[in-house]
C-alpha cells in the first residue's frame, strides 16, 4: 500500500464518508470497544489461549501508592495466540479508527489530545490516577 503522507486522522478524514454525523460516528466507536470486549472473550472461550483468573487484589496495607503496581495482578493467564492477537488488533484499529473520526467531527487533533495525556502522565506519574 502506498503512503500518501497522510497523517491517520486526515486518512480516516478522507475514508469516513457514510459515519459524519456525530451520532453515527458515537455509535460507531462503542460499537468498535464492544467488539474489542468481544473478541477478547472469545479469546478465552472459543480459544482458551488466555484465562481469567480474577481475584480480589491481596494489597498488603502497609504498601505505599509507588509499590502498589508490584501487587496487582492483570487477571490474564497465558498469552494471545497469533489468530486472536491479529482479531484484538484489528478491533483496536476500528476504535481508533472511529476516535479519530471522532476528533474530526469535533475538530480535535487526535495527535494532540494524545501529547497532552502523554505529558500529563509524565509530569504527575503514579498521581495521575483516574
Amino acid at each position: 500500500m502506498k503512503d500518501t503522507g497522510l497523517r491517520f486522522q486526515d486518512q480516516v478524514d478522507e475514508s469516513l464518508i457514510h459515519h459524519r454525523s456525530i451520532l453515527d460516528v458515537l455509535t460507531k466507536l462503542q460499537e468498535s470497544t464492544a467488539r474489542v470486549s468481544r473478541a477478547i472473550a472469545k479469546s478465552v472461550t472459543s480459544c482458551g489461549c488466555i484465562s481469567i483468573d480474577a481475584r480480589k487484589q491481596q494489597v498488603p496495607a502497609d504498601v505505599g501508592l509507588a509499590e502498589l503496581r508490584a501487587y496487582l495482578n492483570t487477571h490474564v493467564d497465558g498469552g494471545l495466540c497469533e489468530r486472536c492477537r491479529e482479531a484484538v488488533e484489528t478491533e483496536i484499529g476500528a476504535v481508533l479508527f472511529y476516535l479519530a473520526g471522532l476528533c474530526n467531527v469535533l475538530g480535535l487533533d487526535l495527535e494532540a489530545v494524545q501529547a497532552k495525556e502523554h505529558s500529563r502522565l509524565r509530569s504527575l506519574g503514579i498521581f495521575s490516577l483516574k
